[in-house]
């Protein structure tokens, strides 16, 4: 009797909404409806169509209900409801900007402008707070109890991207750490700010500036996305409402349809939760009805990663932790 009401107690007290959205962009008006925070906002023409996928959940704990059978507060006093307690916040979303094939209409349309991007142009990113670079081609965000995080992938070349990031990090008062890292096809620069500390890490790739910035925040200590000791965590997830085959060097995982695309799931292992040496890895993602695409990623120590398959088979980053 006591086991069972301990268990009443706490479902009496915990409380987690969930929330997932997919869909395509059509046009501006109907992105303002469905995309009020303007996630899917690429910097290219809003006649460019943007899939967009976003996941939340959010945790609030409150006094367990008088009313339930074996609570305790059923034979107290009668005292003012006390307000829920926001527990933790987490969200996790991709957008990907489908700029077209005809050669003409990808100038017309997915144009990248002539001029360097300037940090006070920079965008805020609704949902992790850290300022945007556009126009961009894919974008994957984080924001959990133990980082806020964007990967970007924009058609800057990678001098201006620095010097962008350099200037918009800047105004929000973090400071820059000495050891910067810099060559022309990468960059890893340190930040100390009030929230944590920051790293802004970039790298070319098919003519595109790969844009890895997070903020680690101080529950990260707790968090059990935590890799083992000196090597790189990567959760693997699927987007599909198909199978998905990955194979990372020569280890080929089989994903089942929607398996795990939330990356909400932090504690769980199995062989899409992997723990590898720090170091470059070929990532080719295969579906039924895409064609195979392969990635390379850089994994380092003492980070953890998700690699989500999206739309037509495209691996997706994400910073977790």
């Amino acid at each position: 009797m006591k086991r069972r009401t301990k268990k009443i107690l706490l479902l009496g007290s915990l409380v987690v909404a969930a929330g997932v959205v997919t869909y395509f962009q059509a046009n501006a008006a109907f992105t303002r409806v469905i995309d009020p925070k303007q996630n899917c906002q690429t910097g290219f023409s809003t006649l460019v169509t943007c899939r967009l996928q976003l996941s939340s959940r959010t945790v609030w704990q409150r006094k367990p209900d008088p009313d339930w059978p074996g609570s305790k507060a059923s034979t107290a006093e009668t005292s003012p409801p006390e307000p829920d307690k926001l527990i933790s916040t987490e969200v996790t979303l991709w957008a990907l900007a489908e700029c077209p094939e005809n050669s003409v209409a990808r100038r017309l349309l997915c144009a990248t402008p002539s001029t360097a991007p300037r940090a006070e142009d920079a965008v805020v990113d609704p949902n992790t707070g850290l300022p945007l670079l556009q126009p961009w081609v894919l974008k994957t965000a984080r924001s959990s109890p133990a980082i806020s995080a964007v990967h970007v992938e924009t058609p800057f070349d990678l001098a201006a991207t620095l010097n962008f990031y350099r200037g918009a990090l800047s105004k929000r008062g973090w400071t820059e750490n000495s050891g910067a890292l810099v060559t022309p096809d990468a960059a890893a620069i340190t930040f100390t700010t009030t929230d944590g500390p920051a790293l802004l890490r970039l790298s070319r790739r098919d003519n595109l500036t790969i844009v890895e910035l997070s903020l680690r925040k101080p529950a990260a200590a707790n968090s059990g996305l935590r890799p083992k000791p000196g090597q790189a965590r990567l959760k693997l997830g699927n987007s599909r409402d198909e199978e998905a085959v990955i194979t990372i060097n020569d280890q080929t995982i089989k994903l089942a349809a929607d398996a795990g695309h939330l990356m909400m799931d932090d504690t769980g292992t199995d062989n899409s939760d992997l723990n590898l040496p720090p170091g470059r890895y070929k990532v080719t993602l295969k579906t039924a009805s895409g064609a195979a695409q392969t990635r390379e990623l850089d994994l380092v120590a003492d980070e953890t990663w998700g690699l989500v398959v999206g739309p037509d088979a495209t691996p997706l980053p994400l910073r977790l932790y």
